[in-house]
C-alpha cells in the first residue's frame, strides 16, 4: 500500500470560537466557518432535535434569547453586512454596526424605515450616529420608504454572504425580548413581543434575499437624492442629542482574519 506523503495528509481544522458572543473587538472571529449549530445554545432546550434542518431554524422571542444570537451573528461580519431594519431601537446592535462602518474593508448597506425613524429612542440613536460621524452614516445608512411609498417594512439581513436573518422581530428590546435575567427570560421591567427570527444558510435564499436588500437600498437612495438628500440631512447647528455617543475607536479588520 502507498503510504500517504505529506501533501496528501491535510492537518485538521481548529475549533472554531462559538461561546464568544458579542465578538466585535476580536477579528479572529469571523463567520467564515459559522453553522447553525453555533446557535443552539441560545435555544431554551440549548440544543436542536435530531430532525432539524441544517441549513434552516426558527427561533421564537420570549423563549430563545434572540438578542443574543443577533449580537453573534453580526458581531463576526467580516465581508459585507446589508441589512434592512423597520425598528431600529437597539443600542447594542447599534454599536456593533458602527464598528463595521469603520472598517472600510467591509462593504455594509443599511436601509431604516422613514415613519420609524422619527420615533423617540430611535432618533437619538440616530442622530448620534450622525454626529460621531455623518459622512459615515451618509455613505453606509440611508432612511426612506418603499417604492411606493409605504413603509419599508422588511426586518432582515445578510451577513457575509453566508448566513441571512429574517423574521418579525424588529430591533427594540420588547421586539427582541431582552433577556434581564441571564441564560433565561424574565426579570424586573422584562418585555417579550410574540416575534420571531430565522438564521438561514442556505444559499439560494441567501442569494436572492442579498439582491432584495440592495434593491430597497437603492430605492431609498433614490428618494433622498429627490428631495435633496433631507432624508439624512446632517442635524441643525446647534442641537446635540442625548445621551451623549459612545466613541468607537478603529481596530484591525476582521478580513484579515477572514480566512483563518
Amino acid at each position: 500500500m502507498t503510504q500517504p506523503t505529506t501533501a496528501d495528509v491535510t492537518a485538521p481544522t481548529p475549533p472554531h470560537n462559538n461561546t464568544t458572543i458579542n465578538a466585535i473587538d476580536d477579528p479572529a472571529i469571523t463567520l467564515q466557518r459559522f453553522d447553525l449549530t453555533d446557535l443552539q445554545q441560545f435555544t431554551q432546550e440549548k440544543t436542536y432535535a435530531t430532525t432539524a434542518s441544517k441549513d434552516f431554524h426558527l427561533f421564537y422571542v420570549g423563549r430563545d434569547n434572540v438578542h443574543e444570537i443577533l449580537k453573534f451573528v453580526l458581531s463576526r461580519v467580516s465581508v459585507s453586512l446589508y441589512l434592512n431594519m423597520f425598528g431600529f431601537d437597539d443600542d447594542d446592535l447599534n454599536d456593533i454596526l458602527m464598528h463595521i462602518a469603520l472598517d472600510s474593508s467591509i462593504t455594509m448597506l443599511v436601509t431604516l424605515d422613514k415613519s420609524q425613524a422619527g420615533g423617540a429612542h430611535e432618533k437619538l440613536l440616530i442622530d448620534a450616529d450622525r454626529e460621531h460621524n455623518l459622512a459615515m452614516f451618509n455613505t453606509h445608512f440611508v432612511i426612506g420608504q418603499s417604492a411606493t411609498h409605504q413603509i419599508s417594512h422588511t426586518k432582515g439581513f445578510v451577513a457575509d454572504g453566508k448566513v441571512a436573518g429574517e423574521g418579525s422581530t424588529n430591533w427594540s428590546a420588547s421586539g427582541e425580548g431582552k433577556f434581564i435575567v441571564k441564560g433565561q427570560p424574565g426579570g424586573k421591567d422584562y418585555k417579550a413581543q410574540n416575534n420571531t427570527q430565522s438564521i438561514i444558510t442556505d444559499p439560494d435564499t441567501v442569494g436572492r434575499f442579498t439582491a432584495e436588500l440592495i434593491a430597497e437600498h437603492m430605492i431609498a437612495q433614490k428618494q433622498a437624492a429627490a428631495t435633496g438628500g433631507t432624508t439624512n440631512a446632517p442635524l441643525p447647528a446647534g442641537e446635540s442629542p442625548h445621551p451623549p455617543v459612545k466613541r468607537i475607536k478603529p481596530k484591525p479588520t476582521k478580513s484579515q482574519h477572514a480566512g483563518k
